[in-house]
């Protein structure tokens, strides 16, 4: 099991929260997606070798947010 924390900019609402914890948490391999929405973090926790971070990243993405990329 691996976890990641990203910061994400562009969630400011209960809808942003279910847009990006329903779309990643539907992919293969996630266990638990959590919208820290005050701080602008998501945490994954997700099988490692089932999705990878990029995945992710994309998929967040694909909701019209912008991951912080370090």
């Amino acid at each position: 099991m691996a976890q990641v924390t990203l910061k994400v900019n562009g969630m400011s609402c209960n809808h942003c929260v279910n847009a990006v914890e329903t779309s990643v948490g539907k992919l293969n391999g996630v266990r638990e997606v959590t919208v820290r929405l005050n701080e602008g973090l998501v945490d994954i926790e997700f099988e490692d070798g089932a999705v990878n971070v990029e995945q992710l990243i994309e998929t967040i993405e694909d909701q019209g947010y912008d991951v912080v990329r370090s």
